[in-house]
C-alpha cells in the first residue's frame, strides 16, 4: 500500500520478521537508516519523492534486500530494510544514495545546482524483533508533517 500526502511520500509494506532460512545461515537483519539532502534542503517532494521511493524499491530488489518501510520527508528519509549477512549497512546507503544521486540529478535538472544530492552522513541503527513496532511508531511520528 503507498500514500502520497501532500509533502511526503510514505510506503509502508507487510513486515516480515521471521528468521530468514539460506543453506547455511539462519538470520534476521534489519537496519533502520536516515539520511539527508545536502544542506538539509526541503527537495525530497511530488515526483523527486515518487522517483525516489522508485529507485530504492529498484535497488533493494536487485540486491534481494526487503524494504519494509519508506518514509520520505522534504528534507530527510527513513529506510527500514531486511538485508542479508553479506551485506554492511554502509553499503546499503552507499549503493541506494549513490544511484539515487545519478538518476534524480540526470531526471531532474534542478537537483544539479546543489554541489551534491546528498550529505555524507547517515544514521544506522540494528533492529531486532522488540523494537520493530518502535521503530515504526517513531517513522510514523516524523511522518507527520
Amino acid at each position: 500500500m503507498a500514500q502520497l500526502l501532500v509533502k511526503r511520500l510514505s510506503i509502508r509494506y507487510i513486515v516480515n520478521m521471521d528468521y530468514q532460512h539460506e543453506q547455511h545461515t539462519v538470520h534476521l537483519i534489519v537496519y533502520h537508516i536516515i539520511w539527508c539532502p545536502k544542506r538539509r534542503r526541503k527537495v525530497l517532494q511530488e515526483d523527486i519523492a515518487k522517483r525516489l521511493g522508485q529507485i530504492v524499491v529498484e535497488v533493494a530488489k536487485q540486491r534481494e534486500w526487503e524494504v519494509l518501510r519508506l518514509a520520505i520527508q522534504p528534507d530527510h528519509v527513513h529506510l527500514f530494510i531486511r538485508a542479508n549477512p553479506y551485506t554492511l549497512p554502509t553499503d546499503i546507503a552507499r549503493t541506494i544514495k549513490g544511484r539515487s544521486s545519478h538518476l534524480l540529478r540526470e531526471e531532474f535538472p534542478q537537483l544539479q545546482k546543489l554541489p551534491s544530492l546528498w550529505t555524507r552522513s547517515t544514521f544506522y541503527s540494528t533492529v531486532g524483533n522488540v523494537s520493530v513496532e518502535t521503530i515504526q511508531k517513531y517513522i510514523e511520528r516524523q511522518s507527520k508533517v
